[in-house]
């Protein structure tokens, strides 16, 4: 019999570590080739990881609530072979498309980061009680930052970590203070303004409270939101919009596409359509902000905000959004939809993600407010479609009709986005929505 390493495989591209939930086999327990044998979760999704060969699982690595690295052994499995060696896991198979397992490629960002010399000639050595990747290690030790200076830094990862987004915000802003610094000295007549981090108010529970335990994904949520609001200086604008024709095509096209397609023909491919034409039009809504830099996108890759049957958000992403026609992105929509409600999307489906859409008006409500996801810069909610009665311009003069009305909100971060590129942005939706063409092809 040999021994063989069960290593946690590739989550996707930027996805270092992944946490163990469950164990679906215990120690002694007999696996065939690809059983789900543990179940991990990312930052983004919860997934399984199953093994590629049969076997006896002799070893649990890493137990429940440990975090274990890409290409780190979890277990040890007894399999048929000669001698007593310790085969590991092939880090080049490609039978196991979900679950690679070699070591995931940085970005060409992270590659220079890596490659560049340190900037001090004696850096910081770190006591192991923060956990830092070995990217943001090196950019820590890289800008001469100091222990005490990371534990201030409040991390956006999982569990609280800190990112690289995280820390390269910390050295903009710090390297930012000493100008300031400079300036207050030179006029003392000025005193400095002390702006503290905000503290929680303390929450008395009273008798019959009910105390309910965040899970990790709502903690994930919690964080996210809060990181974005104190990253993203929030500007909403409002727009209504007749979708008369977007009701009239869905309603004659819907039978139609689902006995041709067997997919249901939901409004969020036409919204989803428009957005893309929308940002064909105004490329610098698609983009994200490094530092002083701001990063155009090359590709469209819209998310859409997908509700849980736990309560909980997710969002995947439709990769490459401008190059699907409308039968391809209600395809793609439903897709993603479905497995994220059966807990069945891949890490690398809520990745990339340049623009998001969310459809408040699910809920039946009018309109919201949505929060920029990181590092976009801009989303957009639509509302609930209403019948209402509205002013129309004919060639006799103005009258009145029943038209089918909806709002729509484009929250934007106004470091990169004025309220002229905003507005015009969710005036240019509005009007491909409001002038769709009877007659368009699904």
């Amino acid at each position: 019999m040999a021994e063989y390493k069960l290593l946690l495989p590739s989550m996707g591209e930027g996805v270092m570590e992944a946490t163990v939930i469950t164990w679906l086999f215990n120690e002694g327990d007999t696996v065939k080739e690809d059983d789900s044998v543990v179940e991990i979760a990312t930052d983004k999704v919860d997934s399984d990881v199953p093994t590629p060969v049969s076997g006896k699982i002799v070893k649990i690595l890493k137990q429940k609530d440990e975090v274990a690295k890409i290409g780190e052994a979890i277990a040890i499995l007894e399999v048929d072979g000669a001698g007593d060696a310790v085969a590991e896991q092939p880090q080049d198979a490609k039978s196991h498309a979900e679950v690679q397992t070699e070591i995931p490629q940085l970005s060409s960002e992270e590659v220079k980061e890596l490659e560049k010399p340190l900037q001090n000639s004696a850096p910081h050595e770190f006591s192991g009680e923060i956990y830092l990747s070995p990217l943001v290690k090196n950019i820590a030790q890289q800008e001469n930052i100091s222990e005490s200076e990371l534990q201030s830094i409040k991390g956006s990862g999982l569990e609280g970590r800190i990112t690289k987004e995280d820390i390269l915000a910390y050295v903009a802003n710090r390297g930012n203070s000493k100008p300031a610094e400079v300036i207050q000295a030179s006029a003392p007549v000025t005193a400095p303004v002390q702006v503290s981090a905000p503290v929680a108010v303390p929450v008395k529970v009273g008798e019959g409270d009910e105390i309910i335990q965040m899970d990790r994904v709502r903690k994930i949520i919690a964080d996210s939101m809060v990181n974005s609001k104190r990253i993203s200086p929030h500007v909403t604008s409002f727009i209504e919009t007749d979708v008369t024709n977007v009701v009239k095509w869905r309603t004659k096209n819907k039978d139609i596409f689902e006995k041709r397609e067997g997919e249901k023909l939901t409004y969020m491919p036409i919204f989803v359509k428009a957005i893309v034409k929308a940002i064909q039009d105004f490329p610098l809504i698609n983009v994200s902000v490094d530092g002083d830099k701001i990063i155009k996108k090359k590709n469209i890759n819209i998310g859409m905000a997908t509700a849980l049957p736990d309560g909980n958000l997710i969002v995947p992403v439709i990769k490459n959004a401008d190059q699907l026609s409308l039968s391809g992105l209600a395809k793609a929509i439903n897709d993603l939809a479905h497995r994220a409600r059966n807990k069945k999307l891949r890490p690398e489906d809520t990745q990339g993600a340049t623009y998001t859409i969310s459809n408040v008006g699910g809920f039946g409500n009018l309109m919201g407010t949505p929060i920029i996801p990181q590092p976009q810069v801009a989303i957009l909610a639509v509302g609930a479609i209403v019948k209402k009665p509205a002013v129309l311009e004919t060639k006799d003069g103005d009258v009145i009709a029943i038209r089918n009305l909806m709002f729509m909100s484009h929250s934007y971060d106004h470091r990169v986005v004025d309220g002229s590129l905003g507005g015009m942005f969710l005036k240019h939706v509005h009007d491909y929505l409001q002038n769709w063409d009877l007659n368009t092809e699904i």
